[in-house]
Protein backbone atom coordinates (compact mmCIF):
# COMPACT_ATOMS: atom_id res chain seq x y z
CA UNK A 1 0.00 0.00 0.00
CA UNK A 2 1.62 3.63 -0.69
CA UNK A 3 2.26 5.83 1.57
CA UNK A 4 -0.37 9.00 1.76
CA UNK A 5 -0.03 12.33 3.65
CA UNK A 6 -3.33 13.04 5.61
CA UNK A 7 -3.79 16.67 6.60
CA UNK A 8 -0.37 17.21 5.78
CA UNK A 9 1.10 14.56 8.54
CA UNK A 10 2.79 11.41 7.53
CA UNK A 11 1.13 7.74 8.89
CA UNK A 12 4.13 5.51 9.32
CA UNK A 13 3.97 2.27 11.86
CA UNK A 14 7.58 2.54 13.70
CA UNK A 15 8.76 0.03 16.56
CA UNK A 16 9.90 2.46 19.07
CA UNK A 17 9.49 0.91 22.36
CA UNK A 18 8.17 3.62 25.16
CA UNK A 19 9.30 3.44 28.66
CA UNK A 20 7.62 0.25 31.01
CA UNK A 21 4.99 0.56 33.36
CA UNK A 22 4.78 -2.14 35.99
CA UNK A 23 1.97 -3.43 37.77
CA UNK A 24 2.68 -3.96 41.19
CA UNK A 25 0.28 -7.24 41.64
CA UNK A 26 1.13 -8.90 38.64
CA UNK A 27 4.27 -11.32 37.58
CA UNK A 28 4.05 -9.73 34.28
CA UNK A 29 5.57 -6.29 33.31
CA UNK A 30 4.16 -4.36 30.37
CA UNK A 31 5.03 -2.33 28.00
CA UNK A 32 3.89 -0.26 24.41
CA UNK A 33 5.38 0.39 21.17
CA UNK A 34 4.38 2.84 18.52
CA UNK A 35 2.26 0.66 15.74
CA UNK A 36 1.36 3.55 13.87
CA UNK A 37 2.88 7.25 14.09
CA UNK A 38 1.10 10.91 13.75
CA UNK A 39 -2.41 10.52 13.90
CA UNK A 40 -3.09 13.57 16.09
CA UNK A 41 -6.69 12.53 17.65
CA UNK A 42 -6.94 8.25 17.30
CA UNK A 43 -10.52 8.68 18.14
CA UNK A 44 -11.81 4.97 17.34
CA UNK A 45 -10.48 2.25 16.25
CA UNK A 46 -11.77 -1.19 14.60
CA UNK A 47 -10.81 -4.38 12.44
CA UNK A 48 -12.12 -5.48 9.25
CA UNK A 49 -12.05 -9.73 9.29
CA UNK A 50 -9.00 -9.80 7.03
CA UNK A 51 -7.33 -7.98 9.74
CA UNK A 52 -6.45 -4.43 8.29
CA UNK A 53 -7.30 -2.02 11.10
CA UNK A 54 -9.55 1.04 10.64
CA UNK A 55 -8.34 4.50 12.33
CA UNK A 56 -10.22 7.74 13.15
CA UNK A 57 -8.57 10.89 12.88
CA UNK A 58 -11.16 13.35 14.59
CA UNK A 59 -10.11 15.83 12.48
CA UNK A 60 -11.84 14.36 9.39
CA UNK A 61 -10.03 11.63 8.15
CA UNK A 62 -10.11 8.12 8.01
CA UNK A 63 -6.88 5.25 7.69
CA UNK A 64 -6.42 1.64 6.67
CA UNK A 65 -3.63 -0.17 7.69
CA UNK A 66 -2.96 -3.70 6.49
CA UNK A 67 -1.42 -6.27 8.75
CA UNK A 68 2.29 -6.56 9.20
CA UNK A 69 2.26 -3.64 9.70
CA UNK A 70 1.92 -1.52 7.19
CA UNK A 71 1.68 2.06 5.98
CA UNK A 72 -1.93 3.58 5.87
CA UNK A 73 -3.72 4.76 3.05
CA UNK A 74 -6.15 7.26 3.55
CA UNK A 75 -10.12 6.09 2.45
CA UNK A 76 -11.82 8.25 0.78
CA UNK A 77 -16.16 9.18 0.46
CA UNK A 78 -16.69 10.43 4.17
CA UNK A 79 -19.34 12.91 4.78
CA UNK A 80 -18.84 15.74 3.88
CA UNK A 81 -20.93 17.60 6.72
CA UNK A 82 -17.91 16.97 8.92
CA UNK A 83 -18.05 19.48 11.54
CA UNK A 84 -14.40 19.24 13.14
CA UNK A 85 -14.66 21.76 15.70
CA UNK A 86 -13.95 21.76 19.52
CA UNK A 87 -14.83 17.96 20.55
CA UNK A 88 -16.15 17.19 17.55
CA UNK A 89 -14.98 15.43 14.08
CA UNK A 90 -15.36 11.89 12.92
CA UNK A 91 -15.61 9.53 15.65
CA UNK A 92 -15.69 6.46 16.57
CA UNK A 93 -16.12 3.36 13.88
CA UNK A 94 -17.32 0.05 14.10
CA UNK A 95 -17.59 -2.79 11.81
CA UNK A 96 -20.51 -4.83 11.39
CA UNK A 97 -20.64 -8.51 13.51
CA UNK A 98 -21.77 -10.10 9.92
CA UNK A 99 -19.48 -7.88 7.83
CA UNK A 100 -18.53 -10.61 5.66
CA UNK A 101 -22.11 -11.03 4.46
CA UNK A 102 -23.87 -7.43 4.71
CA UNK A 103 -20.07 -5.36 4.16
CA UNK A 104 -21.24 -2.43 6.82
CA UNK A 105 -19.27 -0.57 8.61
CA UNK A 106 -20.43 2.40 10.76
CA UNK A 107 -19.23 5.92 12.12
CA UNK A 108 -20.11 8.35 14.24
CA UNK A 109 -19.70 11.77 13.87
CA UNK A 110 -20.70 15.52 14.17
CA UNK A 111 -22.86 16.76 11.46
CA UNK A 112 -23.77 20.10 10.40
CA UNK A 113 -26.92 18.68 8.15
CA UNK A 114 -30.04 19.51 10.06
CA UNK A 115 -32.07 21.98 12.29
CA UNK A 116 -29.99 24.76 13.91
CA UNK A 117 -26.59 25.94 13.70
CA UNK A 118 -23.44 23.75 15.10
CA UNK A 119 -24.07 19.70 14.74
CA UNK A 120 -24.83 16.90 16.55
CA UNK A 121 -24.17 13.57 16.65
CA UNK A 122 -24.89 11.30 13.69
CA UNK A 123 -24.65 7.54 12.72
CA UNK A 124 -24.31 6.49 9.94
CA UNK A 125 -22.81 3.32 7.83
CA UNK A 126 -21.40 2.94 4.32
CA UNK A 127 -19.63 0.21 2.52
CA UNK A 128 -16.29 -0.63 1.18
CA UNK A 129 -14.96 -0.51 -2.23
CA UNK A 130 -11.26 -0.38 -2.48
CA UNK A 131 -9.90 2.64 -0.66
CA UNK A 132 -13.81 4.36 -0.95
CA UNK A 133 -16.65 4.16 1.04
CA UNK A 134 -19.84 3.60 -0.99
CA UNK A 135 -23.35 2.76 -0.87
CA UNK A 136 -23.67 5.76 2.58
CA UNK A 137 -26.69 5.75 4.70
CA UNK A 138 -27.73 8.01 7.67
CA UNK A 139 -28.68 5.65 10.48
CA UNK A 140 -29.88 8.12 13.32
CA UNK A 141 -29.14 12.10 13.61
CA UNK A 142 -29.03 13.89 16.66
CA UNK A 143 -31.27 17.17 16.73
CA UNK A 144 -31.25 19.67 17.06
CA UNK A 145 -27.61 21.28 16.02
CA UNK A 146 -26.23 23.20 19.10
CA UNK A 147 -23.04 25.41 18.50
CA UNK A 148 -21.88 24.47 21.77
CA UNK A 149 -18.70 22.19 20.89
CA UNK A 150 -18.41 19.90 24.04
CA UNK A 151 -20.05 16.42 24.62
CA UNK A 152 -20.64 14.83 21.29
CA UNK A 153 -20.12 11.33 23.09
CA UNK A 154 -20.18 8.77 19.99
CA UNK A 155 -19.16 5.19 20.65
CA UNK A 156 -20.59 2.73 19.06
CA UNK A 157 -21.03 -0.60 19.45
CA UNK A 158 -23.47 -3.65 18.99
CA UNK A 159 -24.90 -7.02 21.20
CA UNK A 160 -24.57 -10.42 20.36
CA UNK A 161 -28.31 -10.05 19.12
CA UNK A 162 -26.93 -8.16 16.52
CA UNK A 163 -28.56 -4.15 18.29
CA UNK A 164 -26.79 -1.39 17.42
CA UNK A 165 -25.97 0.87 20.88
CA UNK A 166 -24.44 4.29 20.01
CA UNK A 167 -24.09 7.05 22.80
CA UNK A 168 -25.04 11.29 22.24
CA UNK A 169 -23.51 13.62 25.12
CA UNK A 170 -25.62 16.01 26.86
CA UNK A 171 -24.51 18.77 24.65
CA UNK A 172 -23.24 20.94 27.36
CA UNK A 173 -27.38 21.17 28.04
CA UNK A 174 -27.08 19.83 31.40
CA UNK A 175 -30.27 20.81 32.62
CA UNK A 176 -32.17 20.29 28.91
CA UNK A 177 -31.05 17.28 27.35
CA UNK A 178 -30.03 14.24 29.68
CA UNK A 179 -33.37 13.90 32.11
CA UNK A 180 -35.92 14.95 29.15
CA UNK A 181 -36.91 11.47 27.42
CA UNK A 182 -38.34 13.80 24.51
CA UNK A 183 -34.73 15.04 23.55
CA UNK A 184 -31.62 14.03 22.00
CA UNK A 185 -28.35 14.18 24.00
CA UNK A 186 -27.69 13.03 27.31
CA UNK A 187 -28.70 9.07 26.51
CA UNK A 188 -27.14 5.80 25.45
CA UNK A 189 -29.40 4.66 22.31
CA UNK A 190 -30.41 1.12 20.76
CA UNK A 191 -31.75 0.45 16.83
CA UNK A 192 -31.53 -2.22 14.46
CA UNK A 193 -28.53 -2.68 12.53
CA UNK A 194 -30.83 -0.81 9.57
CA UNK A 195 -31.91 2.31 11.97
CA UNK A 196 -35.41 0.90 12.95
CA UNK A 197 -36.67 1.03 16.31
CA UNK A 198 -36.81 -2.08 17.74
CA UNK A 199 -40.15 -2.45 19.10
CA UNK A 200 -39.06 -3.63 22.43
CA UNK A 201 -37.49 -0.38 23.16
CA UNK A 202 -38.25 0.48 26.53
CA UNK A 203 -39.69 4.17 25.66
CA UNK A 204 -41.56 3.24 22.27
CA UNK A 205 -45.45 3.80 23.99
CA UNK A 206 -44.48 6.73 25.87
CA UNK A 207 -46.22 10.28 24.30
CA UNK A 208 -43.31 12.29 23.01
CA UNK A 209 -40.52 10.61 23.75
CA UNK A 210 -37.28 9.34 21.58
CA UNK A 211 -37.88 5.83 20.89
CA UNK A 212 -34.37 4.93 20.09
CA UNK A 213 -33.59 5.68 23.65
CA UNK A 214 -32.14 3.35 25.94
CA UNK A 215 -31.01 4.62 28.58
CA UNK A 216 -30.32 8.31 29.61
CA UNK A 217 -29.25 10.57 32.40
CA UNK A 218 -25.70 10.29 31.26
CA UNK A 219 -23.39 13.10 30.73
CA UNK A 220 -20.73 12.80 28.15
CA UNK A 221 -19.95 8.44 27.67
CA UNK A 222 -17.20 7.92 25.62
CA UNK A 223 -16.20 4.19 26.14
CA UNK A 224 -18.10 1.49 25.43
CA UNK A 225 -18.23 -2.29 24.48
CA UNK A 226 -20.18 -5.27 24.81
CA UNK A 227 -19.33 -7.37 27.82
CA UNK A 228 -18.44 -10.70 26.37
CA UNK A 229 -19.01 -12.93 29.47
CA UNK A 230 -22.31 -12.00 29.99
CA UNK A 231 -23.28 -9.80 26.98
CA UNK A 232 -24.29 -6.91 28.48
CA UNK A 233 -22.90 -2.85 27.77
CA UNK A 234 -21.21 -1.33 29.93
CA UNK A 235 -20.37 2.30 29.11
CA UNK A 236 -18.61 4.93 31.13
CA UNK A 237 -18.72 8.88 30.98
CA UNK A 238 -17.16 12.08 31.86
CA UNK A 239 -17.92 13.42 35.01
CA UNK A 240 -17.34 17.30 35.56
CA UNK A 241 -14.39 18.10 37.61
CA UNK A 242 -14.66 14.60 39.51
CA UNK A 243 -17.29 11.71 39.12
CA UNK A 244 -16.51 9.85 36.00
CA UNK A 245 -18.63 6.90 35.86
CA UNK A 246 -18.47 3.55 34.87
CA UNK A 247 -21.91 1.89 34.58
CA UNK A 248 -23.85 -1.32 33.00
CA UNK A 249 -26.08 -0.02 30.74
CA UNK A 250 -30.04 -1.43 31.14
CA UNK A 251 -33.49 -0.60 29.53
CA UNK A 252 -35.34 2.36 30.52
CA UNK A 253 -32.54 3.20 33.46
CA UNK A 254 -31.78 6.58 34.51
CA UNK A 255 -28.32 7.30 34.99
CA UNK A 256 -28.59 10.12 36.78
CA UNK A 257 -26.64 13.41 35.20
CA UNK A 258 -27.05 16.08 36.56
CA UNK A 259 -29.84 15.48 39.56
CA UNK A 260 -27.39 13.31 41.27
CA UNK A 261 -23.32 13.27 40.55
CA UNK A 262 -20.16 12.46 42.62
CA UNK A 263 -18.20 15.67 40.80
CA UNK A 264 -18.84 19.70 40.85
CA UNK A 265 -18.57 22.61 38.83
CA UNK A 266 -15.36 23.03 37.26
CA UNK A 267 -15.26 26.16 38.83
CA UNK A 268 -15.57 24.47 42.49
CA UNK A 269 -18.72 25.23 43.40
CA UNK A 270 -21.67 22.45 43.70
CA UNK A 271 -24.47 21.91 41.12
CA UNK A 272 -26.03 19.33 43.37
CA UNK A 273 -26.09 18.12 46.82
CA UNK A 274 -27.13 14.34 45.69
CA UNK A 275 -25.86 11.61 45.27
CA UNK A 276 -27.99 9.10 44.85
CA UNK A 277 -31.70 9.11 44.62
CA UNK A 278 -34.48 6.31 44.42
CA UNK A 279 -34.94 5.46 40.77
CA UNK A 280 -31.58 6.26 39.40
CA UNK A 281 -28.57 4.01 39.35
CA UNK A 282 -25.55 4.13 40.83
CA UNK A 283 -22.21 3.39 38.85
CA UNK A 284 -20.23 0.39 39.46
CA UNK A 285 -17.18 2.32 39.87
CA UNK A 286 -16.75 6.39 40.02
CA UNK A 287 -13.41 8.51 39.64
CA UNK A 288 -12.55 11.11 41.77
CA UNK A 289 -10.57 13.19 40.66
CA UNK A 290 -11.83 12.96 37.21
CA UNK A 291 -9.27 10.96 35.35
CA UNK A 292 -11.18 11.89 31.63
CA UNK A 293 -11.97 8.76 30.49
CA UNK A 294 -12.28 7.86 26.68
CA UNK A 295 -12.05 4.46 25.20
CA UNK A 296 -12.75 1.33 26.79
CA UNK A 297 -12.18 -2.76 26.28
CA UNK A 298 -12.48 -6.02 27.89
CA UNK A 299 -9.71 -8.23 27.98
CA UNK A 300 -9.82 -11.52 27.24
CA UNK A 301 -6.49 -12.40 25.44
CA UNK A 302 -4.08 -14.96 26.82
CA UNK A 303 -1.07 -12.26 25.76
CA UNK A 304 -1.84 -10.31 29.25
CA UNK A 305 -2.40 -12.72 31.88
CA UNK A 306 -2.32 -10.29 34.90
CA UNK A 307 -4.81 -8.04 32.66
CA UNK A 308 -7.49 -10.84 31.56
CA UNK A 309 -11.60 -10.99 32.61
CA UNK A 310 -10.87 -7.05 33.81
CA UNK A 311 -11.33 -4.14 31.71
CA UNK A 312 -9.60 -0.87 30.85
CA UNK A 313 -10.52 2.36 30.77
CA UNK A 314 -8.15 5.18 29.02
CA UNK A 315 -7.27 8.60 30.75
CA UNK A 316 -6.98 11.64 29.23
CA UNK A 317 -6.05 13.40 32.05
CA UNK A 318 -3.57 11.37 33.87
CA UNK A 319 -1.81 10.16 30.95
CA UNK A 320 -2.07 6.46 31.44
CA UNK A 321 -4.62 3.07 31.58
CA UNK A 322 -6.81 2.56 34.42
CA UNK A 323 -6.97 -1.34 34.96
CA UNK A 324 -10.66 -1.51 36.63
CA UNK A 325 -10.24 -5.03 38.09
CA UNK A 326 -13.74 -7.46 38.34
CA UNK A 327 -15.52 -10.61 39.90
CA UNK A 328 -18.87 -10.75 37.81
CA UNK A 329 -20.01 -7.04 37.77
CA UNK A 330 -18.64 -6.37 40.71
CA UNK A 331 -15.19 -4.04 40.65
CA UNK A 332 -12.57 -5.43 42.79
CA UNK A 333 -10.05 -2.67 42.39
CA UNK A 334 -8.71 -0.17 40.06
CA UNK A 335 -4.70 -0.05 38.93
CA UNK A 336 -3.07 2.49 36.96
CA UNK A 337 -0.82 0.67 34.50
CA UNK A 338 1.26 1.82 31.47
CA UNK A 339 1.51 4.82 33.46
CA UNK A 340 3.01 8.10 31.03
CA UNK A 341 1.71 6.35 27.70
CA UNK A 342 0.20 9.96 26.73
CA UNK A 343 -3.50 11.09 26.88
CA UNK A 344 -5.44 8.24 26.22
CA UNK A 345 -8.13 8.77 23.57
CA UNK A 346 -9.19 5.09 22.42
CA UNK A 347 -8.31 1.10 23.38
CA UNK A 348 -9.53 -1.90 21.80
CA UNK A 349 -8.23 -5.65 22.06
CA UNK A 350 -7.76 -6.49 18.71
CA UNK A 351 -8.69 -9.72 17.03
CA UNK A 352 -4.55 -10.52 17.31
CA UNK A 353 -5.14 -10.40 20.72
CA UNK A 354 -2.67 -7.62 21.01
CA UNK A 355 -4.16 -4.16 23.04
CA UNK A 356 -3.95 -0.96 21.13
CA UNK A 357 -4.01 2.11 22.60
CA UNK A 358 -4.61 5.42 20.29
CA UNK A 359 -2.98 8.29 22.20
CA UNK A 360 -3.39 12.32 21.16
CA UNK A 361 -0.46 13.69 19.45
CA UNK A 362 1.31 10.29 18.90
CA UNK A 363 -0.74 7.41 17.25
CA UNK A 364 -1.19 4.25 17.71
CA UNK A 365 0.79 2.25 20.78
CA UNK A 366 0.81 -1.97 20.83
CA UNK A 367 0.74 -2.90 24.27
CA UNK A 368 4.01 -5.32 24.38
CA UNK A 369 4.59 -8.23 27.29
CA UNK A 370 8.20 -7.87 28.30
Amino acid sequence: MKRVLLLAMLFSVVASTGSIAQDNSSEKEYGYELYVRGIEVPWGIDWLPNGNMLVTERAGGLLMFEPGPDEGVMITGLPDDIYARGQGGLLDVKVHPDYEENGWIYFAYSSSTGEGGGANTAIIRAKLDGTALVDMETVYKGSPNATRGVHYAGRIEFDNDGYLFFSIGDRGSRDANPQDLSKDGGKIYRLMADGTVPSDNPFVNEAGAKTATYSYGHRNPQGMEMNPVTGKIWAHEHGPRGGDELNIVEPGKNYGWPVISYGINYNGTSFTDETEREGMEQPITYWVPSIAPSGLTFVTSDTYPDWKGHVLVGSLKFANLNLVKLDGDTVTGREEVLKGIGRVRSVKQGPDGNIYVGVDGQGIYKVTVK
